[in-house]
């Protein structure tokens, strides 16, 4: 089985003429066209949000376009909280979901009039100390314990992440909150990573309609909104079936029915934080076949490394891969395609089929539009590439430049390392 990449062959050879391999490649088209099919989604649902996952892809061009289909932001950190604030996404448009929280995180959160998920029961009298008050609209994350299952067999294993709150934790968090002056509240879990199952939602909302209404019976608080966060995958592998974003939609609705309204919790607003979903597919990274190595293995050796993607390293994970301009060809030589970082595990793919490959050859790792560019680091001193965007009428636009040694190089303030250096190309 395959993927057809979204950029073709003849397109990516004049992309190449003016933007050095390697970088990523996003698809303005597909990106549109998955927002308004998540928004369609959940339209039955007056007060849905979908809050993009800032960490996925922080990259304003992208933030803006899903900012025009409704799209808040899921912000985990000063910098996405100052990336959102200068696009213009303020107040209730952000949801500041962090652990761990420094302080002054959260006094920007509140200054920008975020909604507070917090992680921990303890964070309570932290938030109340550090900003002087508990805000009236508080959400707080909810982490069930044990292994957690939906109709495909177990999917996770919440109790071993350092994430949320115990079920007791969370009906005493609620009490001392509503204590403390908090008005409006707000449920929220995140179980699984990268579902590729169209139950996933529909079974962690009925877990959560019924906790809703659990607490309102035994605390007398409505919960206003529950927060289902992110864990719809993509299909990374070819031979697995994509999720259908309004299935998923109208299971949850489904459940919706059953459990709330008859609770008298049929004005509950539901909030997704998706970041893989929205644009994992539309993005890809780009590079080039540099070298071939004849050992014990096939090697190609490509100008992209673990630094422009860490996944498969860092995970094992499956990215595709397709040979631009071999697309039908037979996949009869069994390479790995590695990178030129000085780790072993620096290796896009390993022993995969692929056709013959020669150097100079372009190559498309699929799947990179999240949690690709966005984990990128500076190893080896390798450089960040750049982004591009391939814009609904053909044309591109460069989003992020490639980052320059003289990048690399500025916050060594005390030493100024390039003044005598004999380089022009910084």
């Amino acid at each position: 089985m395959n993927k057809e990449p979204f950029v073709t062959y003849d397109q990516l050879k004049e992309i190449v003429e003016q933007f050095p391999t390697p970088f990523h490649l996003y698809d303005e088209k597909g990106i549109r066209e998955n927002a308004q099919a998540v928004k369609e989604a959940f339209s039955w649902n007056q007060g849905y949000r979908e809050y993009f996952a800032v960490k996925a892809e922080p990259n304003p061009f992208i933030m803006n376009i899903l900012k025009e289909y409704g799209c808040g932001c899921d912000c985990s950190s000063m910098t996405e909280l100052m990336l959102s604030d200068a696009l213009g996404i303020r107040g209730e448009d952000i949801m500041f979901s962090s652990n761990e929280t420094p302080p002054e995180e959260f006094q920007f959160a509140d200054k920008l009039g975020a909604i507070i998920n917090l992680d921990d029961i303890t964070h309570i009298d932290f938030l109340e100390q550090t900003i002087g008050k508990i805000p009236e609209t508080i959400s707080c994350r909810y982490n069930p314990g044990g292994v957690y299952e939906v109709s495909n067999g177990i999917m996770d294993n919440p109790q071993d992440a350092k994430y949320g709150f115990t079920k007791e934790q969370l009906f005493e968090g609620y009490k001392l909150l509503k204590q403390k002056g908090a008005k409006r509240f707000g449920l929220h879990s995140f179980l699984v990573s990268n579902t590729v199952t169209n139950d996933y939602y529909p079974t962690l909302a009925k877990t959560l309609f019924e906790l809703a209404v659990e607490i309102k019976e035994k605390l007398g608080i409505t919960i206003s909104f529950i927060n289902l966060s992110g864990g719809v995958g993509v299909a990374y592998k070819p031979q697995e079936q994509p999720n259908d974003i309004r299935v998923i939609g109208e299971g949850v609705h489904k459940v919706f029915d059953e459990v709330l309204v008859p609770a008298g919790l049929g004005d509950t607003a539901i909030y997704t934080e998706m970041g893989r979903f929205m644009t994992g597919p539309y993005g890809c990274l780009v590079t080039k076949a540099i070298h071939e190595k004849h050992t014990y293995k096939e090697y190609i050796g490509v100008d992209a490394c673990a630094a422009n993607l860490m996944r498969p390293a860092m995970y094992g994970a499956y990215h595709h891969i397709t040979v631009m301009g071999k697309e039908h060809a037979p996949c009869d030589h069994k390479y790995d395609i590695v990178g030129s970082l000085c780790e072993n595990n620096d290796k896009f793919a390993v022993d995969r089929m692929l056709p013959e490959i020669e150097t100079g050859d372009l190559l498309v790792i699929h799947d990179t539009g999240a949690h690709g560019f966005a984990m990128g680091y500076n190893y080896n001193g390798r450089l960040w590439s750049a982004e591009v965007l391939l814009k609904e009428d053909g044309t591109t636009q460069l989003i992020r430049r490639a980052q320059t040694p003289k990048d690399y190089f500025a916050t060594f303030d005390c030493f100024d390392i390039l003044k005598n250096m004999n380089y022009n190309g910084v």
